[in-house]
């Protein structure tokens, strides 16, 4: 195995931006730094953007399973089960793909706040929101995760170096893109 080089550039700031803390400092859960195997093609940014993928889509869900069980909206609820589907669609894509790069099982982004994200605070003030409250946590919540998406998506394909990660990018970027956009429209 071999360190790729010419990507941590990128994940190192990545990690900064996104307030995952010093990224030459060692995370407590990993002895070493992340490698690609050169069979595979992934570089660290790959699994640095595959695993941030995940994480934001796990805290995504959590929003939008919240708003299908709160909102009686007929315009809110669709918005959030076409969203939902398609997180989880596109969440069994990354895992799929991060499986395959062979970065490790270990989320490090849990328990982070990151833009993008919902936070706990964010679940808790939708659980007990009213309905005009509650749409207004999920629309801010949602266009904050799909704004970040596309970045990072956008990020990704720049800096990005396997050719299925580069094009899942770019399907996530079409695909909110999209998302904003009915999401703008109510």
């Amino acid at each position: 195995m071999r360190v790729v080089r010419r990507a941590v550039p990128f994940a190192m700031v990545l990690a900064v931006v996104l307030g995952c803390g010093d990224p030459r400092e060692p995370a407590p859960q990993a002895a070493a730094p992340v490698t690609a195997a050169p069979a595979t093609g992934f570089s660290v940014t790959d699994t640095a953007w595959l695993q941030l993928a995940i994480a934001m889509d796990e805290r995504a869900l959590k929003v939008l399973d919240l708003m299908l069980a709160r909102t009686a909206d007929p315009a809110l609820k669709d918005l959030a089960r076409r969203l939902a589907t398609e997180h989880r669609d596109e969440l069994a894509r990354l895992e799929a793909l991060h499986a395959r790069s062979g970065g490790p099982a270990t989320n490090p982004h849990e328990g982070h706040d990151m833009p993008g994200m919902a936070t706990a605070q964010t679940v808790a003030a939708l659980e007990r929101a009213t309905a005009g409250d509650a749409a207004y946590i999920f629309t801010t919540a949602m266009r904050a995760h799909i704004d970040q998406s596309i970045r990072l998506a956008q990020a990704e394909q720049k800096s990005g170096t396997e050719p299925a990660a580069k094009a899942l990018a770019a399907d996530i970027e079409r695909s909110r893109t999209a998302q904003r956009g009915r999401l703008d429209a109510l």
